[in-house]
């Protein structure tokens, strides 16, 4: 896969994201939030990529990466909430700042993949995904904790 391709798969499944994302503001979310961790199922298949026998990184490098993944999901932690409406039914707060969060991650990913352009490209596979999976796992699980928590808060209000 050629740079360009790589660079417009990065920004379909980033605009992706984003679409369904905003969408959730306006749609509410059903169920027991369960929905919310399905994505880390998605990620399963990438633990392959990370423990292949090509790829050479020092264990420092893995734990740089996971360490950066980590302080991506700041961000996206802090700006992701739910809220009861009047219709009862739980939805994503409206919160642009959480568009900004997601697009400034988006450019770091690609001025380091441009910083480390000389690194062996399975290698740098292996620690973006890592990196993924140190915001995405955070993000996803405090999610489905915020969402739960406004779910038991509105049975509460309920009794």
């Amino acid at each position: 896969m050629n740079g360009s391709t790589f660079y417009v798969m990065i920004a379909f499944i980033a605009a992706l994201v984003l679409w369904r994302r905003t969408r959730s503001m306006y749609r509410p979310i059903r169920g027991n939030g369960i929905r919310l961790l399905i994505p880390l199922l998605f990620m399963l298949p990438g633990l392959s990529l990370i423990f292949s026998a090509n790829v050479n990184e020092p264990a420092w490098e893995f734990g740089a990466a996971f360490g950066i993944g980590l302080l991506f999901s700041i961000p996206l932690i802090w700006t992701t909430n739910y809220e009861m409406r009047e219709d009862k039914l739980i939805y994503s707060k409206k919160n642009w700042g959480f568009v900004a969060a997601f697009i400034g991650i988006v450019l770091i990913r690609f001025a380091l993949r441009q910083e480390l352009s000389d690194m062996d490209p399975q290698g740098q596979t292996a620690l973006f995904l890592l990196a993924a999976f140190g915001y995405i796992i955070p993000w996803r699980v405090f999610s489905f904790i915020k969402f739960r928590r406004v779910v038991n808060q509105s049975h509460l209000a309920q009794n």
